[in-house]
């Protein structure tokens, strides 16, 4: 299955919550769901209430679309989170966190993750030194997450963050501002992650 490529704004509408897949837009008056809070479609306001079944389905779509995975590859981050030691659905969370693009817009570099997976495949993110663009890429605690040289002497964006005021980061990233680049101090934590999921439904949506 492609990726999807419409109006992210219906996403965040059908989940009934906001996503953040619009950066800074997500936190102004235009965002779509503050104008128009009903599903999309022309039965959005008419919705009947959900199974237990269907209140886990959305759970997990819902976490999909925030990472911006495609169903397969959320499938083996389950199956990767299910057989490693501790509970599995902060495992998943876990995983997910650590993946590339979202170390990236954790650390300020991206407005948001789909901006983030961008600057990654274009090979303007760097871990330990080393040019990185697959999005999918695990960081490790350690790790060192940077931008290209070249990259942030000719993207305007990348200079606006080094004069920008310091905005909150999670607290398993150290952040360099002036050096442009973020490290990876510890893994993060289930209490590190400041997003409207319930692993609890997504694992049982996957147990049954």
């Amino acid at each position: 299955m492609s990726r999807y490529t419409g109006p992210v704004c219906r996403l965040c509408r059908r989940e009934g919550t906001k996503l953040y897949l619009k950066g800074d837009r997500c936190y102004t008056a235009k965002c779509s769901l503050g104008r128009r809070p009903v599903a999309p479609g022309q039965h959005g306001k008419s919705r009947k209430k959900l199974s237990e079944y269907g209140i886990q389905l959305r759970e997990k779509q819902k976490a999909k679309r925030i990472y911006g995975l495609r169903e397969e590859q959320f499938s083996l981050y389950y199956e990767i989170a299910e057989r490693m030691k501790g509970i599995t659905g902060e495992n998943l969370l876990q995983l997910l966190e650590r993946r590339l693009d979202n170390v990236v817009y954790r650390i300020g570099f991206g407005v948001s993750r789909p901006q983030s997976r961008q600057l990654v495949r274009h090979g303007h993110i760097l871990v330990n030194g080393k040019r990185v663009d697959i999005p999918s890429y695990l960081v490790e605690k350690g790790n060192i997450i940077s931008v290209d040289a070249k990259s942030a002497d000719e993207i305007e964006f990348f200079k606006v963050f080094k004069e920008d005021a310091a905005k909150a980061v999670v607290p398993w990233l150290l952040v360099n501002r002036e050096k442009l680049e973020g490290n990876v101090v510890s893994m993060p934590a289930r209490a590190d992650v400041d997003l409207p999921i319930d692993e609890h439904l997504i694992v049982e949506h996957y147990s049954r």
